[in-house]
């Protein structure tokens, strides 16, 4: 990549593209992946998901906030270990308050509409990972890491 505002393009590129990605929660350093619809801002920094309060990602956030959001474009193939790219977001987590005015629910519902019903459930959260990290892989062996300024 030529410079970072190319960097940049090519992520927000990625994340439009993508509609899930994987959530790392933890909780008594026992690890948890599970798979969360996202979106994410235009600045990259804050990536919104949601989840039932019942659910063990939820319980993990509320015991550890810090989170890490892999989001890939992979394919199953093995051209992906010359083209996919995958990006590790790393940060801390923190439950949004569900209001009409909501910003990033709104960045949310617009790009999973079909969700909109369910984060209107009183047993749902929505939350948000504010990236401190990003660190991207490409090209299989091409590692950056991008740190946001907060």
């Amino acid at each position: 990549m030529k410079s970072r505002a190319d960097l940049r393009g090519k992520l927000k590129d990625l994340f439009d593209k993508q509609r899930v990605g994987v959530l790392s929660t933890q909780q008594r350093n026992r690890p948890y992946a599970s798979l969360v619809a996202f979106a994410v801002t235009d600045d990259l920094k804050s990536f919104v998901f949601a989840t039932p309060r019942t659910t063990r990602k939820y319980s993990n956030i509320m015991s550890s906030k810090r989170a890490a959001l892999l989001i890939d474009n992979r394919s199953n193939r093995m051209s992906d270990f010359r083209r996919a790219m995958a990006v590790t977001a790393v940060g801390t987590v923190r439950e949004l308050r569900k209001s009409g005015k909501s910003r990033l629910i709104r960045l949310y519902t617009d790009k999973n509409s079909h969700l909109e019903d369910f984060i209107k459930s009183p047993t749902c959260a929505v939350l948000c990972l504010e990236a401190e990290t990003l660190h991207i892989v490409d090209r299989f062996q091409h590692v950056v890491e991008l740190h946001l300024s907060t």
